[in-house]
């Protein structure tokens, strides 16, 4: 299985994306999906899941800032993220929680203060 995460770029603090995460299997059986992110020198950490019955959470550091949807006809995860900060700077991933897929490139997003 293989996760493309997409949409992510340089951006001034204050700013918006939104990144796309597309699996190339069905995620429709899924049932927590999940974004991560590594900021450079620091462990990857779990951002937001959602799961097959849309239920969402969040780290405490994005919440009221990000939300992550899921469309499972079209085997994709998102993300919008509002109100960056500079500490939002890293690479995102998506997977599956608890774990199950190899991870894939990520998607780097870099704020700017």
């Amino acid at each position: 299985v293989q996760l493309q995460a997409s949409g992510g770029g340089l951006v001034e603090a204050g700013g918006s994306l939104r990144l796309s995460c597309v699996a190339s299997t069905s995620i429709s059986s899924i049932i927590t999906m999940g974004w991560y992110r590594q900021a450079p020198g620091k462990q990857r950490e779990l951002v937001a899941t959602i799961t097959s019955g849309r239920s969402t959470n969040y780290a405490d550091s994005v919440k009221g800032r990000f939300t992550i949807s899921r469309d499972n006809a079209k085997s994709t995860v998102y993300l919008q993220m509002n109100s960056l900060k500079p500490e939002d700077t890293g690479v995102y991933y998506c997977n599956t929680k608890p774990l199950t897929y190899v991870w894939g490139k990520g998607t780097q997003v870099t704020v700017s203060s």
